[in-house]
């Protein structure tokens, strides 16, 4: 039998990384990318969050604003009406009371006069005393 001949024995070198390597970064790649997308779009959200916030907030104030304003005109129709009832009963009865006294005064002095105890003198000096005041 004829001897085979062997060659010299190559040693192939493998160029560039292996299959295991490139598969290890191409997870680690992906999973920085999902982690990274995670915190822009939570942050996104807590932007929108805030943002909602503050309007619900801005809402309210100005809700609790506006009661405040309605209570204040309230008050002030109240307290003029208050003023209104109080101030114009004893002003009327007293003009009231004031002008049936000079009416039954003069009433009083015209009778004289129409008697006789009265001259036309006395009375309209009388009246004159009665109308000052």
């Amino acid at each position: 039998m004829p001897r085979r001949r062997r060659g010299p024995t190559v040693n192939v070198q493998r160029q560039g990384p292996g299959l295991v390597r490139t598969m290890a970064r191409t997870a680690v790649i992906s999973g920085t990318a999902t982690a990274t997308s995670r915190a822009v779009g939570g942050a996104m959200n807590s932007r929108a969050q805030q943002a909602q916030q503050q309007q619900v907030a801005n809402t309210a104030a100005m809700q609790s604003q506006m009661e405040l304003e309605q209570l204040k005109a309230e008050m002030a129709a109240m307290q003029a009406q208050q003023t209104m009832a109080a101030t114009p009963m004893p002003a009327a009865a007293a003009p009231a009371a004031a002008s049936d006294d000079l009416l039954g005064q003069l009433q009083k002095l015209a009778d004289l006069k129409a008697a006789g105890a009265l001259t036309d003198e006395e009375f309209q000096l009388a009246k004159a005393k009665l109308l000052a005041a």
